[in-house]
């Protein structure tokens, strides 16, 4: 490279200077011939882009519009079907845990005191009150009404505290003899216009007689309720006792706010109508149409409509999603999406009107249209004037460019020579790269140069940041790990367990599902002839549940070695749990107490996975019995025991609902049925062998998918008494 006169020759001002010279005479040159040939053939050529344009505006404004709709209107759907599910979810929950409570009333109503039950009190009007309600020439001072009033009495509190936190408007419980025990917050609406409490002829009510007939869980059409006079409907659930109806309980859901919600859906061309189990539209805000709501006895069943398009959507929404279809009611075209609403087997139908959905086409396509004309109108006003100003702009662009091509030169390669220093010195701990005068040139070399000054700052801001980071995930992962081998190390994990005792085989695992799990197993000698097996599963994941999990093991080992029963010990462990649970966790259990010189055993099952047996020589089947409610739900429960008796070459298994509920990439559980399978693949096989069985069913099932739950498996295998020992030796 050469200087001469400030121009270094061969460098990079002289190729800059070329550059620039070399590309204003072609660009001098080529806008000269594009200009004249353009200038005829602009005008056609704008014309035939215009329609092209405008055709690909369409498509790409239907095609966006079609894409939105199908991902909203489904996403929408499924949601407001997901919401109404699980408002119909909770009544059923609260009618079955009362249920649940009514069977142990009235199967051993001796092992009750008696309560008394008030009539409505208009005063209490706005509080939460039970109130005793009776059929028209229903005496309640007879003895035996008496008698079954303060029965059901007992469940006051449970009914009170379900109503209190539970989507319901009032719960209830009926005797076929015709006196009711009510829970809601208007004791005022029970009086009729004289002012004396109102007769109930509630046998006769739908959800009564629905229940009765049917013999399970039922949820009755729209209705209006009998006291307020709102739209409901009624969840009802019959109990019985040795064959017969004991009872039946129900709760009310007013649907005020559903009717609302769909009646304020109507909205440019779109709208949400709900459709019952029988295919009759029961809220909709449309007048007119197939979607308007009828009576019971006028509504048209969509399912078998003529249109058959129609009636195969609404059987499909009626049972699960559908996707956004398209079809067409008196004459126009519309979109719909159907949502099944399983609790109740409603569903959720979005419909859409296709001239909303074009609307912003059109509008797009007109103001396209209004825009080009404008435009070329402009166009054609400009180019007359082009034509006259080439040839002078011609000549000014040459002297200009000569002159800028030498200017731009200088003016670029001096502050990038600056910066080429500069950055080449930053080394070791000077790595940053500071802002200077002649760096502000007010173009892209200013943006490089900031550039280059915020990347330095970035970057050493990055080395302490990633420092900082590195030692705060060792220092968690440190702790994980640690909580992890702490849980670890209360649980029995060697194995055998007890070496010298030849009357069993035993064999337990765990795998949290996080670093720490809910779940836990024990097994542990109550005294030489009792050996006590525990499997639960605590409510939640990770540390929290682990703490709960560690005090609910610690509380029922101790009661067992104390001395009591299977049943004594989660009465005193669940009252224990429950004062002071305002986390609300519950737990799970199933634990037995197995007499090892005779195999005789007696186990009981707070809201625990049924256990699985094998007889010698047989194969593994499920147990099945009714369950006690889980640990730390409720005071002062009481819990069932049962006997079992194992015998030489039987085995026992138990595990958490982790083993039953893991999911594969398909959202499909492994099942108990899969688990059987397991088991039976190799029945005879030690402890240790069908627990790896079992493991190895579950990985081949959800092929890598994520683990979702804790699982937690124990086998036993009894062997039968030891021989005795003969003493002479």
């Amino acid at each position: 490279m050469k200087k001469v006169k400030n121009i270094v020759i061969g460098g990079i001002q002289q190729k800059i200077f070329n550059l620039v010279l070399i590309t204003v005479l072609l660009m001098m040159a080529a806008y000269t011939a594009v200009v004249i040939y353009q200038a005829k053939n602009l005008g056609a050529l704008m014309n035939e882009t215009t329609g092209q344009q405008k055709q690909s505006i369409s498509r790409i404004s239907r095609g966006t519009m079609d894409a939105v709709l199908d991902a909203s209107l489904t996403e929408s759907t499924q949601m407001q079907a997901q919401l109404a599910n699980g408002f119909f979810r909770d009544a059923e929950s609260t009618v079955r845990m009362i249920a649940d409570y009514a069977e142990r009333l009235v199967a051993e109503p001796e092992a009750y005191p008696l309560r008394a039950v008030a009539l409505p009190d208009k005063d209490k009007d706005g509080e939460v009150s039970v109130q005793l309600l009776t059929e028209e020439g229903v005496d309640i001072g007879d003895p035996l009404i008496r008698a079954q009033l303060g029965l059901i009495g007992n469940l006051s509190d449970m009914m009170t505290a379900l109503y209190r936190n539970a989507n319901v408007d009032s719960c209830y419980i009926a005797l076929p003899s015709g006196v009711m025990l009510l829970v809601d917050d208007h004791p005022g609406s029970k009086f009729d216009e004289s002012g004396n409490v109102m007769h109930i002829p509630m046998r006769e009510r739908p959800w009564y007689t629905g229940a009765a007939e049917k013999g399970e869980l039922i949820y009755t059409d729209v209705i209006t309720d009998l006291f307020t006079g709102e739209i409901s409907v009624m969840c009802a659930l019959p109990v019985y006792r040795e064959g017969e109806l004991a009872a039946v309980i129900g709760a009310d859901l007013f649907l005020n706010d559903m009717a609302e919600g769909v009646a304020a859906s109507i909205k440019d061309g779109s709208f949400v109508c709900i459709i019952n189990e029988k295919g009759h539209v029961v809220f909709s805000p449309q007048r007119e149409g197939v979607f308007r709501v009828l009576p019971t006895g006028q509504a048209q069943d969509l399912r078998a409509s003529e249109d058959r398009d129609l009636a195969e959507f609404v059987q499909t929404a009626l049972k699960e999603n559908t996707g956004v279809r398209t079809a067409e009611m008196s004459g126009e075209a519309y979109y719909m999406a159907g949502s099944p609403i399983s609790a109740v087997n409603w569903a959720v139908v979005s419909v859409v009107s296709r001239e909303a959905m074009d609307q912003p086409t059109a509008m797009l396509e007109d103001q396209y249209d209004n825009i080009q004309q404008s435009a070329l109108e402009r166009f054609r006003g400009g180019l007359g004037k082009a034509k006259t100003t080439i040839i002078v702009l011609i000549f000014i662009v040459f002297v200009l460019g000569s002159t800028a091509a030498l200017y731009v030169s200088k003016r670029i390669v001096r502050p990038l020579e600056a910066m080429t220093r500069r950055v080449g010195s930053l080394k070791g701990e000077d790595l940053q790269f500071f802002m200077e005068k002649e760096y502000y040139t007010g173009d892209e070399i200013e943006v490089l140069a900031e550039s280059f000054a915020r990347l330095s700052a970035k970057t050493i801001q990055y080395i302490g940041e990633v420092t900082r980071i590195t030692a705060e995930k060792e220092r968690i992962g440190a702790e994980l790990n640690m909580a992890t081998e702490i849980q670890a190390s209360q649980l029995p994990r060697l194995f055998p367990p007890f070496p010298q005792r030849t009357e069993f085989d035993i064999y337990a695992s765990m795998d949290p599902a996080k670093e720490v799990g809910g779940d836990f197993y024990d097994f542990f000698l109550v005294d030489d002839d009792h050996i006590a097996m525990v499997m639960a599963d605590v409510s939640g994941k990770g540390i929290p549940a682990a703490l709960f999990m560690m005090v609910s093991r610690v509380l029922i080992k101790s009661r067992l070695q104390s001395g009591e029963s299977p049943s004594q010990a989660l009465e005193n462990v669940n009252n224990q749990l429950c004062d002071g649970n305002t986390a609300g966790f519950f737990v799970t259990v199933w634990l037995a107490v197995l007499e090892i010189s005779t195999g005789k055993g007696i186990a009981a099952n707070a809201g625990h996975e049924h256990p699985a047996l094998r007889r010698a020589n047989g194969l593994y089947e499920l147990v099945t019995y009714r369950h006690s409610v889980a640990v730390a739900t409720i005071e002062d429960v009481p819990f069932k025991e049962h006997s079992f008796e194992l015998h030489p070459g039987d085995s026992l298994f138990v595990y958490t609902d982790g083993v039953a509920e893991a999911t594969n990439a398909n959202n499909e559980l492994y099942g108990t049925e899969r688990m059987l399978e397991a088991l039976n693949k190799d029945p005879d096989a030690a402890p240790k062998q069908i627990l790896e069985n079992v493991t190895e069913g579950i990985n081949n099932f959800v092929a890598g998918a994520e683990q979702f739950d804790d699982i937690t498996m124990l086998c036993m295998k009894y062997n039968g008494p030891a021989p005795k020992q003969d003493s002479k030796k």
